[in-house]
């Protein structure tokens, strides 16, 4: 059975940073791109960055380009996603997400091409 569990969100002031964590059980994690996407109030579930199996190529919304960094340790079977100078339009529920495949990061920016999704972590930024 496979779970993704996202933890690290909270309330913070715009300007600040903020790391989510997701960890995953029930996958060969190494085997798996991995992905973070974030649905705003009223809005569509939207790409924020992805990273490949073996950590080699990482892709960016442009929103977050420059601010947000993933990364991940395949022995942990964790992805992170840090964030820094938060604004208030980051807002929203974060999700985890995972795509069994072997491609670059950037074949799984379409949340139509991720095979399991967490449950989500809120991030609420205030300015």
């Amino acid at each position: 059975q496979v779970q993704l569990v996202e933890s690290g969100g909270g309330l913070v002031q715009a300007g600040d940073s903020l790391r989510l964590s997701c960890a995953a059980s029930g996958v060969t994690f190494s085997t798996y791109a991995m992905g973070w996407f974030r649905q705003g109030p009223g809005k569509e579930r939207e790409f924020v960055a992805t990273i490949s199996w073996s950590g080699s190529t990482t892709s960016y919304a442009d929103s977050v380009k420059g601010r947000f960094t993933i990364s991940r340790d395949n022995a942990k079977n964790t992805v992170y996603l840090q964030m820094n100078s938060l604004k208030p339009e980051d807002t929203a529920g974060y999700y985890c997400a995972a795509a069994l495949g072997l491609s670059s990061a950037s074949y799984y920016n379409q949340r139509g091409r991720m095979n399991y999704w967490g449950k989500g972590t809120l991030v609420t930024v205030s300015s």
